[in-house]
């Protein structure tokens, strides 16, 4: 099992003097330091106006981040695809493709904050429709070798080839998943899938139940499945004093970032949305107790290999680890990475292994 590093820019906090321009700065840093630690990837998420996150620019960040580096792949956690042209969207990761030697793993989904949406003029009621539509382009962009067309509900255009091609034919593609709608996405077009262990308990029960759902949907399209990839918040605590401390950061991230982005009145929510109101009526409630496996890593060194060792059997490729979530000091994140590559990512065969050799 591989493991990547992984963020949301989170910086939507309470008297926070930490400036989204040294945030990002941070980000790009982390993210150097995960390719000489040995991780398999950097996975940076895509925010805009300082809803949750601050770093609205992942291919650049990541453009910077291949020039730095010669082996971590490089990957949005996720272009928000609804907000942009397929075909801006194709040029952009194949042109980072051929920059980085082949690098890229490009992953997509459609966001869940609607004020992320509003100053685009793109429609949050119906981004599943845009989603799936873009998609489809983008892929068939990459793959095509001739000049294509596109008439569709959302897109239309004639006689369009991009350039330069992605180095990789096929590109690997990913759907960040929150909800049965995008698994099936992910299923009938032959992408792999990205979730996250506390959405999942919330809706499926478990991690291994997601697997299940998407072996048996992408059986039914006739695809053979992806890989699976699945984010965890990491913490390390080995002392109580520690613990509480790392429990009431994760807090503070759902109460001050994740509830606030609430896609509107449950009332007149999309219905591909209703089951995130449920999930952020659950996190209102949540209690430092309440954190368990299903949610973070959190813990000393055994307790989080132990985790990790339950996620590999559900048949997970790679997990990616969420250490700067809920104001975490930058020397606190980089001491905690490396902590992980010396003392959990041992316990497991991936390229972290040959990075260490």
């Amino acid at each position: 099992m591989h493991f990547g590093y992984f963020t949301l820019s989170d910086n939507h906090y309470e008297n926070n003097p930490r400036s989204s321009n040294q945030f990002v700065a941070d980000i790009t840093a982390e993210a150097v330091l995960a390719d000489r630690l040995g991780m398999h990837s950097a996975w940076i998420g895509e925010h805009h106006f300082n809803s949750l996150g601050v770093l609205s620019c992942p291919d650049m960040v990541l453009a910077h981040v291949a020039a730095k580096t010669t082996r971590i792949r490089l990957a949005p956690a996720v272009t928000v695809l609804p907000l942009h042209h397929p075909i801006r969207v194709a040029e952009q990761w194949a042109t980072l493709d051929l920059l980085s030697g082949g690098r890229v793993d490009f992953a997509c989904g459609r966001g869940y904050d609607k004020r992320e949406y509003e100053p685009f003029h793109v429609s949050f009621e119906e981004n599943q429709g845009i989603f799936e539509e873009g998609l489809e382009v983008v892929r068939r962009l990459w793959a095509a070798d001739e000049r294509i067309s596109h008439h569709g509900k959302y897109y239309s255009f004639d006689d369009v080839r991009i350039t330069p091609k992605p180095i990789q034919r096929p590109l690997p593609t990913y759907v960040g998943s929150f909800s049965k709608p995008s698994i099936e996405l992910a299923a009938r077009l032959g992408c792999g899938l990205i979730v996250a262990p506390f959405a999942a308990a919330m809706s499926y029960g478990g991690l291994k139940q997601v697997a299940d759902l998407y072996r048996e949907t992408c059986a039914k399209f006739g695809r053979e499945p992806g890989r699976m990839m699945c984010s965890y918040f990491t913490h390390f605590a080995d002392t109580k004093a520690q613990e509480d401390a790392q429990r009431a950061r994760q807090i503070r991230y759902y109460k001050e970032c994740v509830i606030p982005a609430l896609p509107g009145d449950p009332k007149t929510a999309p219905p591909s949305y209703r089951y995130f109101i449920d999930m952020v009526e659950r996190l209102q409630k949540v209690k430092p107790e309440d954190l368990t496996e299903n949610s973070v890593l959190l813990g000393s060194s055994a307790r989080i290999t132990e985790i990790l060792k339950k996620v590999e059997a559900a048949g997970y490729d790679e997990v990616i680890l969420y250490f700067n979530v809920g104001m975490k000091p930058h020397e606190q994140v980089k001491d905690e990475m490396a902590r992980f590559a010396a003392e959990v990512a041992p316990a497991f065969a991936g390229v972290h292994k040959e990075a260490a050799a």
